[in-house]
């Protein structure tokens, strides 16, 4: 733009034949009035016009660089912080929304803290009878039996175990204290889901060796019976990984859920329940398929200690920190929802949802999960409907009071339209695209 403005080469020579081109600019009055026509019909610069003209542009562009620069500012505001990124693009970065301080507060506070961490000391000391919900665990009586005939000083039949006992039992003590070592928040867990659970299920599968991408597409399905009211079954089928949950039947059911499963995601409970079988027999989608577990409670450990030795697929425990990152989450979109709702002050949350059995989802922590392995998400059977069965494929009539299932809805909302306001996620994980199906 100088060269043009300037109207000829800058050693001040005319240069006659380009300033034709500038002829635009000469419609301001004041200039016309002194601008010269040669008699070819061409306009003529003159060197007093020249001298006149250059001090008059060079206030333009200053005008002109002032305005861009205000412009800039005033962009800049209006769109969030930006930066050059190596090839000088200008890039818009959203700056993350402030939080609740006080809600961030309350979420990160774990109410069942103690309780559980006397139940695991109880373990670890291998003192099962104070815990006498779990004395029907028919797996571990396998390996122990109270003889009847011999008795104690204090009149009790003895306790008699067998050499397989003690095998199980370090395995059992030695997987517990690792996994209460890991219980702390840490924030980037999500970037390391693909080392924790990815790379092992791609080693079943022979494709050891390979980078660490994510998967790059997964579908979670859901156990809700709105499911039962699309023909969803090939869209699930098309993805590259299929997560279903807590062995949701699929026979029968193909056309409305698909038949694929890649990973089957189950909370201790499932195990538990599995474990009393020959076996510890827990694969509905066969026994090549891997199973990842989060613990529901300290003493399942002793299921997966006995019932790992027997799966030929992986059976992954979920990290200590990934549960404790969607715990705090969960508990935030609950205390947040829980004051807007009732009103109540955020200290009566832990009397209305039983605060220290308070506890997500498994279809929340398996949606997690994706996010970390998967480049893109897909969701299926996750809401509710008054025209539609609780689950597609039992008889069973209410949800769980453990578990707050409007306050996760509210998250899954926020994943698919404003994942920057989402708490306790590091900021340097990039959530990836989530779409949900209804």
């Amino acid at each position: 733009m100088p060269k043009s403005i300037g109207g000829g080469d800058e050693d001040g020579s005319d240069g006659h034949s380009s300033n034709s081109k500038i002829c635009g600019f000469y419609k301001w009055p004041y200039l016309a009035s002194a601008t010269p026509i040669d008699t070819s019909g061409e306009f003529f610069v003159s060197p007093t016009m020249k001298r006149s003209v250059r001090p008059l542009f060079s206030v333009l562009l200053l005008i002109i660089f002032a305005a861009t620069l205000t412009t800039r500012n005033v962009v800049r505001r209006s769109l969030g912080s930006t930066e050059l990124d190596d090839n000088n693009v200008v890039v818009q970065i959203t700056p993350r929304p402030v939080l609740n301080a006080t809600l961030l507060k309350y979420a990160a506070i774990d109410i069942g803290e103690a309780r559980s961490k006397q139940e695991i000391e109880q373990l670890l000391e291998g003192n099962f009878g104070s815990l006498g919900r779990y004395r029907t665990f028919a797996a571990w009586r396998r390996f122990n039996h109270r003889d009847f005939r011999a008795r104690t000083s204090m009149g009790t039949p003895l306790l008699l175990r067998s050499p397989n006992f003690y095998r199980y039992w370090l395995d059992f003590r030695r997987t517990l204290q690792n996994w209460v070592r890991n219980k702390r928040f840490q924030p980037d867990i999500m970037s390391e889901l693909v080392k924790l659970v990815k790379l092992p299920i791609d080693k079943h599968n022979g494709l050891a060796g390979l980078d660490n991408n994510r998967f790059s597409s997964c579908a979670v399905v859901g156990n809700s019976g709105i499911l039962l009211k699309n023909d969803y079954g090939d869209l699930i089928d098309n993805h590259q990984v299929v997560i279903r949950l807590n062995n949701a039947k699929t026979e029968g059911y193909e056309r409305k859920v698909g038949s694929k499963t890649s990973i089957s995601f189950v909370n201790s409970n499932i195990l538990h329940l599995c474990a009393r079988r020959e076996g510890c027999f827990c694969h509905p989608y066969g026994v090549n398929v891997p199973i990842v577990m989060y613990i529901c409670q300290p003493l399942h450990f002793l299921d997966y200690t006995i019932c790992n030795s027997s799966h030929k697929a992986p059976l992954l425990v979920t990290d200590a920190r990934f549960d404790v990152l969607c715990a705090r989450i969960v508990k935030y979109y609950s205390l947040k929802r829980f004051v807007e709702v009732t009103g109540k002050s955020l200290e009566e949350w832990g009397s209305e949802h039983d605060g220290s059995m308070f506890h997500y989802s498994s279809g929340m922590q398996a949606i997690m999960l994706a996010l970390g392995i998967c480049d893109r998400v897909s969701v299926f059977g996750f809401g509710k409907s008054d025209s539609a069965k609780h689950h597609y494929h039992t008889n069973q009539k209410a949800e769980l009071h453990l578990h707050d299932y409007e306050a996760e809805y509210a998250f899954y909302h926020d994943l698919v339209q404003r994942p920057q306001v989402i708490p306790f996620i590091s900021g340097d994980f990039k959530i990836p695209p989530v779409v949900i199906y209804q």
